[in-house]
């Protein structure tokens, strides 16, 4: 997967070019990603916890599903092959929200999705070390804590996430 080309995209998100991931990566090129967030029916979050043999956020909690948009793809097609590659499993899709290329976010314009599935997983060995259950309570706690075991991409996905879906208070 590390030699996989990787449409380079404008401010704007509009394909410029086309490079490889190590390029776009190296020259921090802005590029595309998906985030897929798997809920079960007690409301709890799956979270995967990188493999260690990957080249960025080894060992760290993550996002459900996630990956790069791959040349020729687009955000759509792209969820549910990371769903199906990471976590062997197909389920309806919602899109919730878009981030905006940011370095801290690896110059990544990526899109995030919901769905609810509640397993059994399919768990890629070379992507996932471990995957687990989390309440939502205890996913805020750890993002407002700014755990350092979670990924920085995915503590701005979740602190986005509890803004968009926030119930307004009152009648």
């Amino acid at each position: 997967m590390h030699n996989e080309m990787l449409a380079v995209v404008d401010e704007f998100d509009r394909e410029i070019g086309r490079r490889s991931r190590a390029d776009v990566h190296r020259l921090g090129l802005k590029h595309r990603a998906v985030h897929v967030l798997v809920f079960n029916d007690k409301d709890q979050l799956l979270l995967q916890k990188r493999s260690y043999s990957k080249d960025l956020n080894k060992g760290l909690w993550d996002s459900s599903a996630a990956g790069h948009v791959d040349a020729g793809e687009d955000y759509d097609s792209s969820a549910p092959r990371e769903l199906w590659e990471e976590l062997g499993i197909s389920a309806p899709l919602t899109t919730l929200f878009k981030l905006e290329a940011l370095p801290s976010l690896g110059m990544e314009f990526i899109r995030v999705y919901r769905c609810v599935h509640p397993g059994p997983f399919t768990v890629s060995g070379d992507e996932i070390d471990e995957i687990r259950w989390y309440g939502l309570a205890e996913i805020d706690c750890r993002v407002d804590k700014d755990d350092p075991l979670m990924t920085v991409t995915f503590k701005t996905i979740w602190r986005h996430y509890r803004v968009v879906t926030a119930k307004p208070d009152g009648p």
